[in-house]
């Protein structure tokens, strides 16, 4: 069976997040290198999706940059936001595709875990209705906890992303029980009738053990990709990262072409 009949009949999509591109953009003030151009290079190098994170500090992505990819790209984009009334004003403004609400603290460096969709119920659920209401498609981002995906469908999000940091981050046995609870979750996401997304953390070569999940439908990824970029371009790390995606959900199909 060809690549293309393979991804169609089992997909696996790809998201890149570019907001280190403007990361390193940001560290001298000026207009290099630029998120909307590095996505862009990312369609063509074969992303089903841009994620960016409008943070409230604006450390990386910036408004602009939210207005730019909305016109510039072929390809869905995907609004990073938090769960506040200026975020959901912009996202409203500019009407992307898909929204993923994640939480947000200013002193952290990256996104350090999943939302708490059971205590955070009440504040959340009036954003999820507006962006709903607006034909945004929401995700939370969630960890793997089948009680939190739980709370997603009582909070009628369609769709969760899967944070996969601990299972990056973790060795040997202590890896294999955080893929054990990714595992568990994406199953119970689809029996529940969530569309179950993971990321955060992927590399080379932790990707293969997750992007055979079966009812994982897509990964987003970044910080990796714009790290490898450095070494070798950033089309060509797209690429790799896209080539053990698909190779990884033939195998585990069996429908690799020989």
């Amino acid at each position: 069976m060809s690549e293309l009949m393979t991804r169609k009949s089992n997909p696996l999509r790809l998201g890149v997040n570019i907001d280190h591109v403007a990361t390193i953009r940001n560290a001298r003030g000026g207009a290099f290198p630029d998120p909307v151009r590095a996505a862009k290079l990312a369609e063509d190098a074969g992303a089903d999706g841009i994620t960016a994170h409008l943070r409230e500090d604006r450390r990386h992505i910036s408004d602009s940059d939210i207005e730019r990819l909305t016109d510039a790209l072929v390809v869905p984009l995907n609004f990073e936001m938090a769960a506040t009334d200026e975020m959901l004003e912009i996202a409203l403004k500019y009407k992307p595709h898909a929204a993923c609400i994640v939480p947000e603290k200013r002193e952290e460096l990256t996104t350090e875990g999943g939302l708490d969709a059971i205590g955070g119920h009440n504040h959340l659920k009036p954003y999820i209705d507006e962006l709903t209401r607006a034909g945004i498609r929401v995700s939370l981002f969630l960890d793997p906890n089948p009680a939190q995906l739980d709370a997603a469908v009582s909070l009628g999000a369609p769709v969760v992303e899967l944070h996969t940091g601990a299972y990056c981050e973790a060795r040997q046995v202590a890896r294999e029980r955080e893929l054990e609870r990714i595992v568990a979750a994406a199953a119970h996401a689809d029996q529940v009738g969530l569309e179950c997304h993971a990321g955060h953390g992927l590399t080379f070569e932790t990707v293969t053990p997750v992007a055979v999940i079966p009812n994982i439908v897509e990964l987003n990824i970044g910080h990796f990709l714009v790290g490898e970029a450095i070494f070798g371009g950033l089309d060509s790390a797209i690429k790799r990262m896209r080539a053990l995606m698909d190779q990884a959900r033939a195998e585990s199909s069996g429908t690799l072409s020989a």
